[in-house]
């Protein structure tokens, strides 16, 4: 067994927020600098460029990328053989949270009631999904995510007559109807399998997976492609004036799930799709 204090969780998690929102990853920046050079569009190959120039000077400054800072969501992975000491592990993350979101001058953008909209003043409390794994190790994955894009993103209970064709046709009818909202380029996290929940749960979690890494599964990985084509194939380009780059990528997860059913999830991320990992 080995003891983890939770204050160590809520240090970590101040920083974490402080660097997402400030420097890109390297995955989505090569991927800025590569779909630069596939634009076809003159006014395209511009936008771009400013996104990179606007990501590098946000790194170089210490500056948030963009001014929606995003809700905190987070994906846990504790080892079975972990013991946690101090505040409860929620609450740590929360305070680093608070934490991170003013130190960092992070724009605040969480209410405390979806009715009544009176905002919180710390951006708490975040979105945490735990799921308990073998070892004696907590990986702790976070990604603010702003809502131009979440917005944009739907479910849809399927039937499995509708088969791969029915799949395809969602995810590309709901980037088609995003447009220029979610400010693209953009990478689309796709969730299939499992309930209407873990479908959504699953297109989040596939947005922290690397563009330029494909799913391990032969099948989900050319169905990855083949969306990534059709989606760049609509025209609706870079900030939706034109061009030949919508997407960056497509990432596909995947889960069992009922005879009779066939949730699917699409859950868009804007040109700034932020995240980052640490081991404890």
């Amino acid at each position: 067994m080995r003891e983890i204090d939770t204050g160590l969780i809520t240090d970590l998690v101040e920083e974490l927020c402080i660097t997402a929102n400030y420097e890109l990853p390297s995955d989505v920046m090569d991927g800025l600098r590569h779909s630069a050079e596939k634009e076809e569009s003159e006014i395209g190959r511009d936008i771009i460029g400013q996104l990179i120039q606007n990501a590098e000077w946000a790194s170089k400054k210490g500056m948030a990328i963009c001014q929606d800072t995003g809700m905190a969501v987070f994906f846990v992975e504790i080892g079975q053989d972990v013991v946690l000491k101090g505040p409860n592990i929620t609450e740590a993350i929360n305070e680093g949270v608070r934490r991170g979101y003013k130190k960092g001058y992070l724009r605040n953008s969480i209410v405390e009631d979806p009715i009544l909209r009176k905002n919180t003043g710390d951006n708490t409390p975040a979105v945490i999904y735990y799921d308990i794994v073998e070892g004696d190790k907590i990986t702790i994955h976070f990604s603010p995510k702003g809502f131009g894009s979440e917005n944009m993103s739907a479910i849809k209970m399927l039937s499995p007559s509708h088969g791969l064709q029915g799949i395809m046709d969602f995810v590309v009818e709901t980037v088609d109807k995003a447009g220029s909202n979610p400010c693209p380029p953009i990478v689309v996290g796709v969730g299939i399998g499992g309930t209407m929940d873990k479908a959504a749960m699953l297109s989040k979690k596939a947005l922290l997976r690397p563009i330029n890494i494909r799913n391990p599964k032969e099948h989900i990985r050319k169905l990855e492609e083949e969306l990534l084509e059709r989606i760049n194939n609509l025209g609706i380009g870079p900030q939706g004036l034109g061009g030949r780059i919508t997407a960056l990528a497509v990432n596909i997860e995947t889960y069992p799930t009922h005879i009779a059913g066939l949730p699917v999830a699409v859950n868009i991320s804007c040109h700034a799709t932020r995240h980052v990992t640490v081991v404890l």
